[in-house]
């Protein structure tokens, strides 16, 4: 069965209120949607914009300064504070390797996925085959975590258990 199927089960399942609901929700991420794009798009270079695993819209965000590269997304549910909801931040290591140096921002949202498809699309663009990062101590207590989502996105993960640390690659050849 094809999405729009789904959907549209989906909708006949559904009571007029629900729909409604739905609707103005929508219509307000929306309105979110452009007041934020306005302000982002006078800092930072807008990359585009996705949908979370709940269906929120966000907007996702870079600021590269061919050392540094940051990927950001904004939640549409909220309004845009100057402040990202989550981010990537990454270092041009050598001339083929972008280092992921920290991930920020809540678990479980999706935003994760959406930053990282796109720091992906910026290596592509510049001709970078490797992605690399570190899995520190200080991220034992939700490393399973951390490996689930560095294999869901095919990386190769490492891991030293003695030494509670670990290592992570991605290659796109």
């Amino acid at each position: 069965m094809s999405i729009f199927a789904e959907a549209l089960v989906d909708q006949q399942e559904k009571s007029k209120s629900e729909l409604k609901e739905e609707i103005d929700q929508l219509e307000i991420q929306m309105f979110r949607m452009q007041q934020s794009m306005k302000e982002i798009a006078k800092k930072w270079d807008v990359l585009g914009i996705d949908q979370t695993k709940e269906d929120n819209w966000v907007i996702v965000y870079a600021q590269n300064d061919g050392n540094q590269c940051k990927v950001m997304v904004n939640d549409c549910e909220t309004r845009f504070d100057g402040v990202w909801d989550f981010s990537i931040h990454a270092t041009f290591s050598e001339e083929e390797t972008i280092h992921i140096g920290d991930i920020k921002g809540p678990a479980n949202k999706g935003y994760g996925s959406i930053c990282m498809k796109h720091l992906k699309e910026i290596a592509r663009d510049q001709n970078i085959p490797v992605i690399t990062g570190d899995i520190a101590k200080r991220d034992w207590d939700h490393v399973d975590r951390l490996i689930h989502f560095y294999e869901k996105h095919d990386f190769e993960v490492e891991i030293d258990n003695s030494s509670q640390s670990g290592e992570i690659v991605w290659k796109d050849y």
